[in-house]
């Protein structure tokens, strides 16, 4: 579509990538394999041209074979183009794109941003962050989560297993749902906690369970439950990888079993199991309210190289 000078539409195809890469972002380096793998497809991958200049972009990543998007997980607005309007230019193309990718009446994907760690702290960046933010709040969106993005290298020390804990594999799905739903009881995961508002603690087990871990192609023996030495669980930890990095997916302690140090032990054995892989780098997330969480990955040698901002239309 065009309106005034200003061109709207998705692009042509791989063929196009150039043209979209012109605005800069970390996720640049992936969108060929992505869309060669199904996760994305041209048609959720919108411009905003004036003539052949690049002015925003979105674009929404979802799974191989999904019909529809999971996450939009790219917005950008050319910060130095010599006009007024960049972030009006962001909203209409944001409207436009929305409008004919994401089907009538649902709603909309989350919005996840990677950032730097410190972004606040540069003006420039703070800008280019803030200015994206207002883009999504001026079409109905609001902060939901900002979350540690963190990485562990090879040659980091991993903590040697103590005798507090044993190991065993998980003895299938409904032994681990079960776990997940018990694990739910005062999380502090901004996501689990909004779950828990419109659906029981099973149910957002299941839902978790079906969505994103069942999914992942990596082995399940990885998968650990720890258990005291009469064999009652204590909390588990699931290493796997997502297509892009290994990963620490998910890693709980039970309620009962709170505040007793499990939680090193816990992400000391996830972080062996991967790295018994010979992996290049283990990645995690945790919301940055998650003190506990968080403090346990810097105990464990895992640095914050970065921030991921999540918005959510209600």
């Amino acid at each position: 579509m065009k309106r005034n000078d200003l061109t709207l539409r998705p692009v042509n195809g791989p063929e196009e990538l150039d043209l979209f890469s012109r605005l800069p972002y970390v996720l640049n380096e992936e969108l060929a394999d992505d869309l060669a793998l199904g996760r994305r497809r041209p048609e959720w991958m919108w411009v905003a041209l004036r003539g052949d200049r690049l002015l925003a972009r979105a674009a929404w990543w979802s799974r191989p074979g999904n019909d529809t998007p999971l996450v939009l997980d790219i917005l950008d607005i050319d910060d130095d183009a010599p006009h007024p309007d960049h972030s009006d230019i962001g909203v209409r193309l944001l409207h436009a794109a929305t409008a004919a990718t994401i089907p009538y009446g649902s709603c909309p994907p989350e919005y996840s941003r990677f950032v730097p760690p410190d972004w606040r702290e540069h003006t420039r960046t703070r800008a280019a962050v803030e200015n994206r933010m207002a883009v999504l709040e001026r079409t109905g969106a609001r902060l939901f989560a900002e979350r540690l993005r963190l990485e562990w290298h090879p040659g980091s020390p991993v903590p040697e297993p103590t005798e507090r804990l044993a190991f065993r594999p998980v003895r299938g799905g409904d032994e681990l749902v079960a776990l997940m739903a018990s694990a739910m009881d005062g999380t502090l995961d901004a996501h689990g906690r909004a779950d828990l508002t419109r659906m029981s603690a099973r149910e957002a087990a299941v839902k978790h369970y079906e969505d994103e871990l069942a999914r992942y192609t990596s082995p399940r023996d990885w998968w650990r439950i720890a258990t005291l030495p009469d064999g009652e669980p204590v909390g588990f930890v699931l290493p796997a990888h997502n297509g892009y990095n290994a990963i620490i997916a998910y890693l709980a302690v039970l309620p009962p079993h709170r505040g007793r140090g499990h939680i090193d032990d816990l992400l000391a054995e996830g972080t062996r199991v991967l790295a018994e892989q010979d992996v290049p780098r283990v990645r995690a997330s945790t919301d940055l309210g998650n003190v506990p969480m968080a403090n346990a990955f810097h105990r464990a040698g895992y640095v914050n190289f970065g921030r991921e901002i999540n918005m959510t239309w209600s």
